[in-house]
């Protein structure tokens, strides 16, 4: 399998490019609109064509590469189905299954951190890894306090979804603030301070009161991402 991390330094955001092999359909999951010619000089490098392009939720630190893609490459665009974005192309369902040319991503429903979260397993019959967006991060957890986000419904879709996947299950979440760029589910259940140890209630308290400033673009980052990434025509 072909697989491409990239990192964008300002919201802290990663990207990921797969595809069977090169010189075959490809998908991308959480681009930035910043990135958009690196993720495509990758793309034509390899060979690639680029036939899906997957936000794992409405994000409000930077502006999604999801319409430049799609206008550059002509690919579907992808969100969950509780999307409030009125450009996605294929909204997905908890449990659908997106084949593309020899991989195979089942979406699972994970709001907690946004109520349109969704995370996305490889090769759901014998996981491989997980893209988890914002609800997992490595060694923490997506605030719940915007977007509809609930602390409750976080904890349930980590311990009660996520973390019911095999433990060597490689974890792709779409930030890291520390310079990880890779974990398992083994590693998180054991070694998350947010969530090993810890109950339900507890786990509600701290994410209550974390008192966390708003992300510095989220006034620009959401509306223009409910229009993935380009401007409403006036």
């Amino acid at each position: 399998m072909l697989f491409r991390q990239f990192f964008d330094p300002l919201s802290s955001t990663y990207t990921y490019l797969l595809a069977s092999a090169p010189g075959r359909e490809a998908l991308i999951v959480d681009p930035v609109k910043e990135q958009v010619p690196q993720y495509l000089q990758a793309v034509e490098q390899l060979d690639l064509h680029l036939v899906r392009a997957i936000d794992t939720h409405t994000h409000a630190d930077h502006i999604t590469g999801l319409g430049d893609l799609r206008d550059a490459s002509g690919c579907v665009t992808v969100m969950g189905a509780q999307t409030r974005a009125e450009c996605v192309s294929q909204r997905v369902c908890d449990g659908e299954l997106l084949e593309v040319d020899g991989l195979r991503l089942q979406a699972l429903y994970t709001p907690g951190h946004t109520d349109d979260s969704f995370s996305f397993v490889l090769d759901p019959g014998r996981p491989r890894a997980v893209f988890t967006g914002d609800v997992l991060l490595i060694r923490g957890t997506g605030r719940t306090d915007f977007q509809n986000g609930d602390p409750q419904r976080s904890w349930d879709s980590i311990v009660n979804r996520l973390f019911r996947l095999p433990d060597e299950t490689l974890v792709y979440p779409a930030h890291d603030y520390k310079g990880w760029t890779v974990s398992s589910i083994g590693e998180e259940k054991r070694y998350n301070p947010r969530i090993a140890g810890r109950g339900e209630a507890d786990y509600v308290a701290l994410m209550r009161g974390l008192k966390l400033a708003s992300p510095k673009l989220m006034d620009i980052a959401v509306p223009a991402n409910l229009a993935c990434g380009q401007p409403k025509a006036a």
